[in-house]
């Protein structure tokens, strides 16, 4: 088994990561106090689904805590919250992953406990047919089985009534061509209806496996004991790894992308989006956050001021600006919500706050308040066992390398208005935009 060690910042100890023969990684951290922390995350997501089972991901998550051979459904979660556990899970584009939040309780007896359940969860769900429901016709409002499928369904539709999903989901579309990112995570009803157990079984199969996995401990705990432990529980019984696939990146858009779109609501919404560097592109993200902070992150930034504060028309009721990581290209987003009949000039007055980025030069002040807000992020990260669980996850899952969290600070540290003026230059033209607009209907 190959070792490797990282400084993470703010940890008394190094952390250590073990990759066994089967690809399986497992990350041990050193964080003082009675909480530990336990997840597993698998390297799947949307980004390994296709138009026939779009959603797949979200669906296993929620089946995976339906029972196994040793737990029946509920027995897991029960179990765990009756000794003070936070159990849960979610699913995002480049990931999925599983988390317990607990006291390790006396000699790690609890801690142990959430080990074992957790591997049992993670190695052998059961999928069973009666909690998965039967498949069913969208149109036919006569059936009464009404399993996690009719869950799911139910939080599909919930989310596209909101108008921020219908704008995002309008924005990210168009921002890709073939990539699998441009599908909505949480998929259609259409599918979630008609995929069956095997699909999903398959899918689990394929993607659940060694390589794919990292499996992650935070907490003060004898390492050697418990990485003996986990290698007990997660045996993965020769259980092949997923084949190898590199998804073809897009490029943006060369020329501006406007798409409106109608429902029933009241003030407008925009969203415009950029496509970026990969995640690992540490330097480069970073300069990404730092921008997105000094032109939209808080009632502090450029575009608050200039667009909400300053102004006496009341023009926008919200606007920010937000920086997403993935693996395969990062997006740079601008959101806001407008009154409706004044969209040309809010979408006007955009476009200036963007362009001002480098013809109003940052300054020396709202670099260092930016750096500062990011120092004060990143040591946050490091103050609780889930939160340092979730970093490390990131890490080792979305950017493939924890060693990048070395070198977070001084690459901050190092970074010019020069670097964020030729980031500004290379990923926020405007003529590289997807603009997604939702206005109300006539």
């Amino acid at each position: 088994m190959k070792k490797t060690t990282v400084k993470y910042p703010y940890l008394t100890q190094e952390v250590e990561i073990f990759e066994r023969e089967n690809g399986h990684k497992i990350v041990l951290a050193h964080k003082e106090g009675e909480l530990v922390n336990v997840s597993t995350w698998v390297k799947t997501g949307s980004i390994n689904e296709d138009d026939r089972i779009n959603g797949i991901s979200h669906f296993l998550e929620h089946l995976m805590f339906k029972g196994t051979h040793a737990h029946k459904a509920g027995e897991f979660d029960k179990i765990l919250e009756a000794k003070g556990a936070i159990v849960n899970a979610a699913t995002w584009k480049d990931y999925t992953f599983y988390y317990v939040t607990l006291p390790k309780g006396e000699n790690n007896k609890d801690l142990n406990l959430a080990i074992e359940l957790h591997a049992d969860m993670m190695l052998d769900p059961v999928l069973p047919e009666e909690e998965i429901g039967p498949a069913f016709d969208l149109n036919d409002n006569e059936v009464k089985e009404k399993r996690e499928r009719h869950v799911v369904i139910e939080e599909i539709r919930m989310r596209k009534d909101q108008p921020w999903t219908k704008v995002y989901n309008t924005c990210n579309h168009n921002m890709y061509t073939n990539h699998p990112y441009k599908r909505d995570v949480i998929g259609t009803p259409e599918i979630i209806s008609q995929v069956t157990r095997e699909d999903i079984m398959n899918y689990y199969q394929t993607f659940y496996s060694p390589e794919n996995m990292t499996t992650i401990i935070v907490g003060d705990f004898n390492h050697d004991e418990i990485l003996n432990k986990v290698e007990q529980e997660f045996d993965f019984k020769g259980r092949a790894n997923a084949p190898k696939s590199i998804n073809e990146i897009d490029v943006p858009t060369t020329e501006t992308k406007y798409l409106e779109s109608t429902a029933h609501v009241n003030t407008g919404y925009a969203i415009l989006g950029w496509l970026g560097p990969k995640a690992c592109e540490i330097k480069t993200s970073i300069e990404l956050d730092i921008i997105s902070i000094i032109l939209g992150d808080s009632t502090s930034s450029r575009m608050y001021q200039n667009l909400i504060e300053k102004r006496t028309d009341a023009l926008f009721n919200m606007i920010s600006s937000e920086h997403y990581q993935f693996k395969d290209g990062d997006n740079f987003f601008i959101q806001a919500n407008f009154k409706p009949d004044s969209k040309e000039l809010a979408l006007d007055l955009i476009k200036e706050e963007l362009a001002k980025l480098t013809e109003i030069r940052i300054t020396d002040e709202e670099l260092a308040k930016a750096k500062k807000k990011i120092k004060t992020r990143f040591a946050y990260s490091a103050e609780t066992v889930s939160e340092i669980g979730e970093t490390i996850g990131y890490y080792m899952t979305v950017c493939e390398d924890l060693r990048l969290v070395e070198q977070y600070l001084s690459d901050l540290e190092g970074i010019t208005i020069d670097d964020l003026n030729s980031t500004i230059g290379k990923y926020l033209n405007i003529n590289n935009c997807v603009i997604s607009i939702l206005t109300p209907e006539a």
